[in-house]
């Protein structure tokens, strides 16, 4: 896996992939930025619920689940000094379905946290304390 971040102005960053998609980093215009783009550690934060969120829904598409809407709201904290590691992270998945099964989705996050999601796992083994929580809604058409 490869990838680029080129500086181009002020406190901003693209990075590349290496599958050839491009985003932008930015720094707060306080600290010379433009605030064009979320800042370096949002993205490590969007990366690691991307790859937890990825895995969620692959188990569940396999056990045939019925999945509307699935989110995770991310929340850290990081240290007061430098560097700003972080030292937790929370992470609450939000699934919305016809019919689920809890044991299911369950299942389906504890698998991300102790055995897929090589982000958060990764961050674990760094000493970041990782949760993970869920919550199921039913969908309601009408709504």
């Amino acid at each position: 896996m490869k990838a680029t971040v080129k500086w181009t102005d002020g406190a901003m960053f693209v990075g590349e992939s290496g599958s050839g998609h491009a985003v932008i980093m930015d720094g707060s215009e306080d600290l010379g930025g433009r605030n064009m783009g979320p800042r370096p550690m949002e993205m490590l934060l969007i990366g690691t619920g991307g790859c937890s969120t990825y895995d969620v829904m692959s188990m569940l598409k396999k056990s045939r689940q019925q999945v509307i809407d699935c989110r995770v709201e991310i929340e850290a904290e990081r240290a007061d000094a430098v560097p700003a590691v972080f030292t937790r992270i929370n992470m609450h998945f939000i699934v919305t379905g016809v019919g689920l099964k809890e044991n299911h989705v369950k299942r389906a996050v504890e698998l991300s946290a102790e055995k897929y999601c090589s982000a958060s796992i990764m961050l674990g083994a760094a000493g970041v304390e990782v949760g993970h929580s869920y919550e199921m809604v039913e969908f309601d058409p009408a709504a």
